[in-house]
């Protein structure tokens, strides 16, 4: 049964957190498995180079699509908010002025891609003989990108509303989709990276498709016309928001440039592939924590618009707990499987050599990981635009980029992958830090702690 808007402010936090956080967590791992089949099958049925490929493209089109995850958080936020403190009209204003932004910037975004294609390959680490599957595998998605905008942006909203299953749904089918089309178009049609390219942008509309019927029948937000129409206000709200959420993809895209010319530069066209098997497990293994993350966002958000700032602080510390505890035995495993993982991916045996030592160094800090997410998260939830960007950015832009610039060129390829939980520890030190204070200073909830 569907949570109404306002059950967020009443149900406990334990039973508000299962029924936001398992659906977020579902749809995550169908998300990640879409991802991950991409690169299962591209890397048995192609070939090593075009996991590398792949690892080049796909941050480029989620920094495009990024926009509607950005432009969906902020206006979230705003939304919940609106909700909690019974301002329905703003929710409205707010989630027309998300459609239009949306849609404008993912096109304008789109034909720059096009456009200088080759140039935006090459910076991101198409080198060598990456540069021609990654080109057969841009082009399609490129295309199928504009609606994986408005599906980031949209499934947001759908969560802010209270309904979590409905975003669940929305992210299962477009996974379903593309591995049923890659093993068409691959497999069977021989297409190769354009086949993969082709599934991967047919699943983006189909999943458009679902949330665009939700937003017709099923939704409270029922907009009118008059909700279409810009508000300065509402925009540059919902930009300082969002601009959190870019501001890390962009963060991201910046990290990868760098992470792929410096293995390339230490190891190839092989150390790329290797990444892209450990960027693959990143975004696959943790959708627990990041479905909490996504769960914790509405309730907080709520909260906090309707001043019960105990029951914020309730949802911090729960949050964090169940996070924690779920991100220490993600740990143990990729610890213990990391060999029979990689094996999944490649049957070359440098990638099986080298990735699982890479793998487990990669997620050695994830116990701890929780606090960083959930701290970040709170800001942005509490309409605080500046912390939540600056603690949103510590690890992958204040620690991470300046170390695997560092670290390799004294310990090579080694110290690409320590840069990793290096990052993670410092990052969770400083955002638990800032956390801890913001709930001495604004929460009011003395229980336990964090």
């Amino acid at each position: 049964m569907a949570l109404s808007s306002a059950e967020l402010g009443t149900l406990s936090i334990k039973k508000l957190l299962i029924k936001q956080s398992v659906p977020a967590s579902i749809g995550i791992l169908f998300m990640s498995v879409n991802i991950l089949v991409d690169t299962i099958f591209v890397g048995q049925w192609i070939g090593s180079l075009a996991i590398a490929a792949v690892s080049v493209v796909l941050p480029i089109t989620f920094l495009i699509s990024s926009l509607g995850m950005a432009i969906g958080i902020g206006g979230s936020s705003i939304i919940s908010r609106a909700l909690g403190a019974n301002d329905k009209d703003k929710a409205l204003k707010t989630f027309g002025n998300q459609n239009l932004l949306t849609i404008s910037l993912a096109i304008l975004f789109v034909l720059i891609g096009y456009f200088l294609s080759e140039e935006i390959l090459l910076l991101f680490g198409a080198n060598g003989a990456i540069m021609k599957p990654a080109k057969e595998f841009f082009m399609p998605v490129l295309f199928g990108v504009p609606f994986l905008a408005l599906c980031m942006m949209g499934n947001t909203v759908i969560r802010a509303e209270g309904k979590p299953k409905f975003a669940m749904i929305a992210m299962i089918i477009p996974a379903f989709c593309n591995i049923i089309l890659d093993v068409i178009f691959i497999k069977f049609f021989q297409w190769g990276m354009f086949g993969a390219a082709m599934a991967t942008a047919i699943s983006y509309f189909m999943c458009f498709s679902f949330i665009l019927w939700f937003f017709i029948y099923k939704s409270e937000l029922r907009l009118q016309l008059k909700h279409y129409f810009l508000d300065l206000k509402i925009v540059s709200e919902i930009s300082s928001l969002g601009f959190v959420t870019f501001s890390r993809q962009g963060v991201v895209a910046i990290l990868s440039i760098i992470l792929n010319h410096t293995l390339f530069n230490h190891g190839g066209e092989h150390a790329v592939a290797v990444y892209g098997i450990v960027s693959r497990m990143l975004m696959f293994a943790l959708f627990p924590i990041l479905g909490v993350t996504q769960g914790f966002l509405p309730i907080a958000g709520y909260n906090y618009g309707a001043k019960n700032y105990v029951r914020v602080s309730e949802t911090i510390s729960t949050s964090i707990k169940w996070a924690g505890l779920l991100a220490t035995l993600i740990f143990i495993v990729i610890l213990i499987f990391a060999e029979p993982i990689v094996g999944v991916f490649s049957n070359d045996a440098d990638i099986i050599n080298q990735t699982p030592n890479a793998l487990r160094l990669v997620f050695a800090a994830s116990p701890i990981i929780a606090i960083q997410l959930i701290g970040a998260a709170y800001f942005q939830a509490a309409g605080k635009a500046l912390p939540a960007l600056l603690l949103t950015l510590t690890k992958q832009g204040f620690f991470l980029i300046p170390l695997v610039l560092i670290l390799p060129k004294f310990y090579g390829i080694f110290g690409v992958w320590i840069s990793f939980p290096i990052a993670d520890v410092l990052s969770t030190i400083v955002t638990g830090y800032f956390l801890k204070r913001e709930m001495n200073r604004k929460l009011t909830y003395v229980q336990d702690g964090i």
